[in-house]
């Protein structure tokens, strides 16, 4: 049986399909074909078995593919998300598969660590530069006293800095360093000798070239790898990448190489459930292999030892950040487009979107948490 029927030679959408689609979206506030910006403009006679079938996986290929539109994904996704349909959005066979992998395998391992780097940092700097601000820091923004993208980022890189009481001669290890924002921020405004390390070829050549005046050194490692001894240490928007079976091997490496009287700063996005589990489409097309932390496997996992002196949550400042990237995304794309296709710009957009959704709907949050090693006294947290 097909998901279409047919009179004469024009193909009808599956009514049975579409009725339990309609029914889901009920008191969501999200209407078919409706004229809302965030109702779905549905273009293709699939659609609505596609997404039955395929839960979040069917429904951002189905985007990508060009058979639904929508002018605000990010509200549309914010709705779903409200209305409960986040997690019943994701098929049993998606929940088995994804935990029989978890469970039989360690999917962040070191043979599979490069893996994220090569399917999505290193799809192009090109893009990545059109898309961030000049600091090119691809993650949260602090957006308190912010006016703009740029503002939000250069703050949210001295709010670390500022909690690691980085002091000039210090030597700072950057765990994920990206394209070398803290990196050089650190080393350019605070005086710090700092050892920058990513799983991206992309992203080590374009820091490299960033800090080549610095006190910097910037290598393709895996954390693991890793010897030596810091006076600080930070992790930006990485440890989403270290997974459940290493979480405890990853707080080890960090306790080993930094100094007694040290300060490390985790800068990481969080789920609010301790759950192993990733959406599947931003695991197949964004981050491969990624899994969300909770509280409870951060405190667990870094208990015995380090001691945690501050803990602060400014995910709501993500929505901002991500639809600031979705601006200058769109405004740059023909400047980059013959680099690319039609289906990675829907991919980006789909992405950029419906994750500012997301944060929006506080279903994910934004932690940077500090700890310390061997720590006497009183520690003040700045804001």
């Amino acid at each position: 049986m097909t998901s279409e029927q047919r009179i004469g030679s024009i193909a009808l959408p599956d009514t049975r399909a579409r009725r339990v689609v309609e029914d889901l979206l009920e008191g969501s506030g999200i209407t078919l074909n409706g004229t809302q910006p965030w109702d779905i403009q549905v273009l293709h006679p699939d659609f609505f078995s596609r997404v039955l079938h395929q839960g979040t996986l069917g429904l951002g290929e189905a985007y990508m593919d060009g058979w639904w539109e929508c002018d605000r994904i990010d509200e549309l996704a914010y709705k779903l998300l409200l209305h409960g349909l986040g997690k019943r959005a994701h098929t049993p066979s998606e929940r088995l598969m994804y935990r029989l992998q978890a469970g039989f395998f360690n999917l962040q391992s070191k043979t599979r660590a490069y893996m994220v780097g090569e399917a999505h940092y290193d799809l192009g700097n090109d893009l990545f530069e059109r898309m961030l601000d000049p600091t090119m820091c691809y993650s949260c923004g602090y957006w308190k006293d912010a006016g703009n993208l740029h503002e939000a980022q250069i703050a949210k890189l001295d709010l670390a800095a500022r909690k690691l009481r980085i002091q000039p001669g210090m030597k700072v290890l950057d765990i994920g360093c990206g394209w070398g924002s803290f990196a050089e921020h650190a080393a350019r405004h605070y005086g710090a000798e700092v050892t920058g390390i990513t799983i991206s070829r992309e992203q080590a050549a374009l820091a490299r070239k960033r800090c080549q005046e610095l006190p910097v050194n910037i290598l393709l490692e895996d954390y693991r790898d890793l010897e030596g001894r810091f006076d600080r240490i930070v992790s930006i928007g990485m440890f989403e990448h270290v997974g459940h079976r290493n979480y405890r091997t990853y707080f080890d490496t960090v306790t080993r190489l930094l100094d007694d009287d040290g300060l490390f700063v985790l800068h990481t996005i969080g789920s609010n459930s301790s759950e192993i589990s990733a959406d599947p489409w931003i695991n197949k097309y964004i981050f491969p292999n990624g899994v969300l932390p909770s509280v409870k496997h951060i405190a667990q996992a870094s208990e015995g030892r380090l001691l945690m002196e501050d803990w602060q949550n400014f995910g709501a400042d993500y929505d901002r950040t991500l639809m600031a990237w979705l601006k200058n995304f769109d405004a740059h794309w023909h400047q980059v487009a013959a680099n690319y296709n039609e289906r990675t710009r829907r991919m980006f957009r789909y992405y950029l979107s419906v994750c500012a959704g997301a944060f929006r709907a506080r279903d994910i949050q934004l932690w940077q948490v500090v700890y310390s090693k061997k720590r006497a006294g009183r520690y003040d947290a700045p804001r």
